[in-house]
């Protein structure tokens, strides 16, 4: 009896330290669970005023784009000129949401030899014949076309589901088009406008950022704060650069200066790819 009485023991306090174990293991989960939900809730904001940001650029390129197109038809060459660099900034920034619908991005943004010369169309077309031609004869039907499209970019952008990912992908995406096209000077390879592109897509990136701030902050500011003194590094060196309201050509630079930026936003790319760490529950 005495042995049961022992073993009765025993097997109460496996019981209960069973049970203690579970009961830790249920606070442990549930603190867990309550981690990421607030995290998960933090993220949703973000999301929901990156798509707010989005949707505004999208809607000021509506109207940039009506004005270059609408002077490309009426034959003001050096209006549309004057317009195509600044215009092209509202679609870059938003670029990451854009370039969602895969069929219009090439309509808007493709360069020549990307699609076949029959497809070929948007505004590298129009910038070739305005700079190359120096004529907007024989446009007018790309500018209508680019307008379609544009419009169409407009009203189908409301249906993008913004994640946290194609935030985080997309901001590095961001300069890596910085990195493969405008740093060579391919981008806006007839009007060498490519400083405003430049611009803008370091400017999407860092909109992006400024929204994860807080997040990174609570999982490592120093790779916050070292983020935001290479995008100043780069802001430094784009405001050298600067010629009234908008960029010099790209021409003007010297090499020395192209390998400046070109190092300025590899400088910047390296942390920010490290900005997924705030996707982890912490």
């Amino acid at each position: 009896m005495k042995l049961l009485k022992v073993s009765g023991i025993l097997l109460l306090s496996s019981s209960l330290l069973f049970g203690c174990a579970n009961t830790d293991k249920t606070s442990k989960q549930e603190g867990d669970k309550e981690t990421k939900n607030t995290h998960s809730m933090a993220l949703d904001g973000v999301t929901k005023e990156y798509r707010e940001y989005a949707i505004g650029q999208i809607e000021e390129f509506v109207k940039a784009t009506e004005a270059f197109t609408t002077a490309v038809k009426n034959g003001e060459l050096d209006k549309a000129k004057a317009l195509y660099g600044p215009a092209r900034m509202y679609y870059e920034r938003a670029e990451p949401i854009a370039e969602v619908f895969g069929d219009l991005d090439p309509k808007i943004d493709a360069r020549e030899g990307e699609v076949s010369e029959a497809e070929w169309g948007g505004y590298h077309r129009i910038e070739k014949g305005l700079w190359i031609e120096n004529t907007t004869k024989g446009y007018e039907t790309f500018a209508e076309q680019l307008m379609k499209d544009v419009n169409l970019l407009r009203a189908k952008v409301d249906t993008v589901e913004v994640t946290p990912d194609l935030l985080i992908t997309g901001a590095v995406d961001l300069l890596n088009e910085v990195s493969t096209s405008k740093v060579t000077g391919e981008e806006d390879r007839y009007s060498h406008t490519d400083l405003y592109d430049f611009a803008a897509n370091v400017e999407g990136a860092e909109k992006i950022y400024q929204l994860l701030t807080p997040a990174l902050k609570k999982k490592d500011e120093q790779v916050s704060k070292e983020i935001q003194a290479r995008f100043d590094d780069v802001y430094g060196l784009l405001n050298q650069h600067k010629k009234g309201d908008g960029y010099k050509l790209y021409t003007e630079l010297t090499k020395a200066q192209v390998k400046e930026l070109s190092q300025a936003i590899d400088a910047l790319a390296e942390p920010l790819s490290q900005i997924g760490i705030v996707t982890e529950a912490s």
